[in-house]
């Protein structure tokens, strides 16, 4: 990701042809911080939100969860600091 998320974005969705990835929820995990980074706070908790729907992994899924729901909160409260390295 050495070009920026949007550069990055771009070769996930390449990777998403590939009907053995298209419904792994790591790809959908990738894209949503991808987005996240890039600033498209709606895009990256649709994505956050199907990972946590397409993985059978219960901490998995709470880490999903957990990571739409602040950026929720970030979101609903814009003036509250982002995480290290996070857009604002």
């Amino acid at each position: 990701m050495a070009r920026g998320p949007a550069q990055a974005l771009s070769l996930v969705d390449a990777l998403a042809m590939d009907k053995r990835l298209t419904g792994h929820h790591r790809l959908h995990a990738v894209r949503a911080h991808l987005l996240e980074m890039s600033g498209d706070t709606e895009g990256a908790l649709a994505e956050y939100r199907l990972a946590a729907g397409l993985t059978r992994s219960l901490p998995e899924q709470r880490y999903l969860h957990t990571r739409a729901a602040a950026l929720a909160t970030r979101t609903r409260h814009p003036s509250w600091p982002a995480r290290p390295g996070q857009p604002g």
